[in-house]
């Protein structure tokens, strides 16, 4: 089987992401199936790199939900981590229980030691 150079294989992935993406499951086999005799390629990293374009747009998709749907500013992260660290670094499901606790003992013992909390 003779091999075929590098840029030659970009070359083929670039032409057929495009249509392998738009393809129904059945043409993606056959698709596929040329793609793996021409290039040489495992299947599944055909599958892999055939689907690129299309996990980086997922990707960048998600990304930017998640950016648009923070629901904590910088000054509520900090005051989190405080508690976070002050509890021994418990899990999120056992700190939730305890930040009233926490809250309540740090404000005794800022008021005990003659600090202000607030400021």
């Amino acid at each position: 089987m003779e091999t075929i150079s590098k840029s030659a294989r970009k070359e083929i992935v670039e032409a057929l992401r495009r249509r392998y993406q738009q393809a129904s499951k059945a043409e993606k086999g056959i698709i596929l199936g040329e793609f793996i005799t021409v290039t040489g390629f495992h299947r599944k990293h055909a599958i892999r790199l055939l689907n690129l374009a299309a996990e980086a747009a997922v990707k960048a998709a998600i990304e930017n939900i998640t950016q648009s749907q923070r629901i904590y500013d910088e000054a509520v992260k900090t005051a989190l981590a405080v508690l976070w660290e002050a509890a021994d670094r418990i899990c999120g499901k056992r700190l939730r229980a305890a930040i009233p606790t926490l809250i309540g003992a740090m404000v005794w013992t800022a008021v005990r030691t003659g600090c202000n909390p607030g400021g």
